[in-house]
Parts: structure tokens; sequence; C-alpha cells
């Protein structure tokens, strides 16, 4: 029973699919009503906003220096991670169901140089690319959930290319999280369950019952 409790909700479905023929009913027709797709979407987009609220969370315990400060010559400010994270929204999910997230007009390497200089533009240039990010997975539905998705030429399903993104989004902010923390020192205001107080997240998790919603509400 514990091994079954671990499974994904999609793991579930297709096992009880290749079981049962009732299953197998059931999934193809959860399948043909598109709520695996509409499920996906949703638990996809709101990871993605968490991770957003991470950066933000993290931008707003620092000072304007700090958002340009490198541990040394070879590594990233928070401003340099930022402005490559906008460079990569902006052409990986620009005409997402239509064009090569690759764009012509990107220049990566120029991503990673010291282009942004002020708060100010590291504030509009991380709402555009997030804007991006949303505004692509917005357009995704039922109908077009099929449509292959080019990265360098390369062919991904929807899944596989918003995933792609989704890891790829989580590794930078962490690297933002970490500076920042390694810049705040002991002020650093933890950005999910504190130390030490895990038992008291847990239980008051376990003493609401059971119930639905995202892991992330309760720490955004």
């Amino acid at each position: 029973m514990n091994c079954w409790k671990q499974l994904s909700a999609y793991t579930f479905l297709v096992k009880f699919s290749l079981y049962s023929t009732r299953g197998a009913h059931w999934y193809g027709r959860y399948l043909k009503e598109g709520k695996m797709e509409d499920n996906y979407l949703d638990s996809a987009r709101k990871q993605f906003e968490y991770y957003k609220i991470l950066g933000e969370k993290t931008f707003a315990q620092l000072n304007n220096n700090d958002l340009f400060w490198q541990f040394n010559e070879q590594s990233n400010s928070i401003a340099i991670i930022v402005n490559h994270l906008y460079g990569n929204m902006k052409s990986r999910w620009s005409d997402f169901l239509t064009t090569d997230g690759e764009k012509e007009w990107r220049n990566r390497d120029e991503e990673f140089e010291p282009i942004i200089k002020t708060k100010i533009e590291l504030i509009e240039k991380w709402e555009t690319g997030w804007g991006c990010v949303f505004e692509a997975l917005n357009s995704i539905n039922k109908t077009n959930f099929k449509t292959e998705i080019l990265i360098r030429n390369q062919s991904h399903s929807i899944v596989e290319a918003v995933n792609r993104q989704l890891m790829h989004y989580a590794y930078h902010i962490g690297q933002i999280v970490y500076i920042g923390r390694m810049i705040k020192g002991s002020d650093w205001k933890s950005l999910s369950i504190p130390k030490g107080k895990s038992r008291d997240f847990n239980r008051k998790k376990f003493t609401k019952g059971k119930h639905k919603g995202h892991f992330t509400d309760d720490i955004r």
C-alpha cells in the first residue's frame, strides 16, 4: 500500500489501465476529456510561479549593490543570472508553439556580460521574461497539446519542452537564492521551512487531515 501511495497520479493511472479493463476505459476517458493536460499545465504553472516568488523574495532582502556582487571574476552576479534568464525566456517562449525556441536574434554569450546596470532594469527584465513564460503557458490547451516543439531543431513534446525550462529556471534561481544567503549571512530570512522548524511545519500540515492544494501553498 505504501508503494502505491508514493506513485504519482500519472503513474497510478497508467498502471491502473494496464491491469483493469475498467481502468483502461476510465484512463482513456480521462485523456479524452483533457484532464491530464489541464492538471499538468496547472501544476507546471504553479511551479513556475513558486520559483518566481523565490527570486523576488531574495531581491527584497538585498540592497542595490548586492545584486551586482560577484564572488570572483569567474562567478555570475545575481544581475547577470537575471539577464541570462531574460534572454532564455524571451527566446524559448516567444511564439512558443510555432517557432524554434532558439531564436536567430538571441545572443546567448552576451547574456553573461554585465549588461544590467540598475535594479530598475533588473526588475523590468525579470518581469518581461516571466511575462513571456506565462503568456505561452496560457496559450497551451488540449487542442494544441500534441504540438511538436523545436529547440535548436531538436524535437520536444509540450511536456518535454516545459519540463526542460522548469528545471533550467529552478537551477538558476537556486543560484540566486544561494548568493543572497551568502551575502546576508545570519540576517538571511528563510524562504521555505526555517531551520529547526520542520517538526512544527509537519505538525501543522498533518493536523489538517487529508486535503487538496499545492505543496508550495504554505511556503510561498
